[in-house]
Parts: structure tokens; C-alpha cells; sequence
């Protein structure tokens, strides 16, 4: 069986969407792109797509990866397209490969984040992010499925960055100024949000924003030792496969 690993972005109001609902979508479009999935096995089969690191309801995201087994090698390429096609707008398919050694899951060991805050003051934010990174431990609270939970938010904060840009939204058509926040978060357990870094924020320094942020995933991947910096977590599968071909000579038409 092929596998091939998928990168997509949700982006607009579909960030809105539950995963539960993507995956919806996913499994219909596969099925419309006519891309031959493997199903399991069992009284109840279901189709051998799996997700790795989605990001939470309500956020946006140019980096969300899942993996497909498929029964007849595909060219990952024209499975791109395909499923791009197949998919609602603001499900965009931005890149496929034919999947090498190793989990995809493993590889997913950090996050970059954008977060835009407008109408905030850009130098109340300085002030917070300094005194944030500047702190040991910075333990918020957050409502989990098991009860109130109490951690670190700081431990996972590799950056934290603040600038100025223009405000994007509907509701601004004027482009008013926002804080942007970039913050590069390690994957943790439990898992550290944007939302926690918020919290912390407020926590250290009474900063919060005055409306509700807009968040948007850039980047999540390994983490490059020597540079500090985010790598593609699909460029191992590339190299094995030669660039993201599939290795057996396989053609797929969409139904």
C-alpha cells in the first residue's frame, strides 16, 4: 500500500470548522477525486486517512498535514490537483508526497504562530512578551476534557516576537493598525496554544487585547538544531522519493 502525506491549509471562515467536519470533507472529496483509498479491515471499515497535529477550532492554518493509504500507486502531483479541486474553498491542498520511512507525527515537533491583535497597543505588548520570556514558569489554567488543568505555558515558548501591521478584517475596512505577535511554540503534553501564551501574557504583565485574536498557524515541523529555525517536515519523504515522485510508475485519474 502507498502512503502519501498531504500538507493543507484552512484558512478564511472554514477555520471555524470542527475537525470532525474536516474530516468529513476530506473523506467526500477523496471519494469525488476518485483517489483509490485504502480502507480497513473489520465490520466497520473506514478509510485509512489519518491527521497529524490539526489545529484547534477557530484557527487558521497554512500547515495541516494528514496521510493517506491509498491500494494502486498514485502521482502524488496529479492527486494534488485532484483533491485541491474536490475541496471546498478555504480547504486548500498545497502540497502532496509519496510518504517515506519514519511517522509524520514524529516530525511535527514544533509550531510557528501568527497572532494579530487589533487595536491593541504595540508597546504594552513589548513590555508583556519581555517580561513573559523573561519569567521561569509562567502556569496558566485551561478547561480540558478531564477538568481544569494547570500548567507551564512558558517552558514551550522557543520566540516571541511583537510588531505592527494593518488590521485585515471585514470589520476594519479602514486598515487600522494591529499587534502581531510571532511566537514559535515546541510541542508539548500538555499541548501549550496560542491562547495560553494570551493568558500568560496577562498573567505577567495585564496585557490582554481588546478583541478577539485572529490566529494563524505559518509553519509546524522539526526544529533545526544548528539554526533554530523550522524545517519542512516533508522534505525527507522528498528526498527519498526523488522530488515527490512516487517511485512505482503509478497513474491516477480522477473519477
Amino acid at each position: 500500500m502507498q502512503r502519501l502525506r498531504v500538507r493543507y491549509a484552512k484558512r478564511g471562515r472554514l477555520r471555524f470548522t470542527s475537525h470532525r467536519d474536516i474530516s468529513r470533507a476530506v473523506e467526500r472529496a477523496v471519494r469525488r477525486a476518485g483517489i483509490p483509498v485504502a480502507y480497513s479491515a473489520g465490520f466497520s471499515p473506514h478509510p485509512k486517512i489519518s491527521y497529524a497535529g490539526a489545529a484547534p477550532t477557530g484557527v487558521a492554518s497554512e500547515a495541516e498535514y494528514l496521510e493517506i493509504g491509498v491500494t494502486t500507486p498514485c502521482n502524488p502531483g496529479q492527486v494534488r490537483q485532484d483533491l485541491d479541486e474536490s475541496l471546498p474553498p478555504g480547504l486548500d491542498v498545497l502540497d502532496v508526497v509519496e510518504a517515506g520511512p519514519g511517522g509524520l507525527a514524529d516530525r511535527l515537533e514544533v509550531s510557528e504562530w501568527e497572532v494579530r491583535l487589533p487595536g491593541a497597543d504595540r508597546e504594552l505588548a513589548e513590555v508583556a512578551a519581555e517580561k513573559f520570556l523573561a519569567a521561569g514558569t509562567v502556569e496558566v489554567e485551561r478547561l480540558t476534557k478531564k477538568g481544569l488543568r494547570r500548567f507551564d505555558a512558558r517552558e514551550a515558548v522557543l520566540g516571541l516576537t511583537v510588531s505592527e501591521g494593518t488590521d485585515r478584517t471585514a470589520a476594519q475596512v479602514r486598515g487600522e493598525p494591529c499587534v502581531i505577535l510571532r511566537m514559535v511554540v515546541r510541542h508539548m503534553t500538555p499541548a501549550v496554544r496560542p491562547d495560553d501564551v494570551l493568558t500568560g501574557l496577562r498573567l505577567v504583565a495585564d496585557f490582554a487585547p481588546p478583541v478577539p485574536p485572529e490566529v494563524t498557524r505559518l509553519a509546524q515541523g522539526p526544529l533545526d538544531a544548528s539554526t533554530g529555525a523550522l524545517a519542512d517536515p516533508l522534505d525527507l519523504d522528498r528526498d527519498i522519493t526523488r522530488g515527490g515522485e512516487a517511485g512505482p510508475a503509478g497513474e491516477h485519474v480522477a473519477g
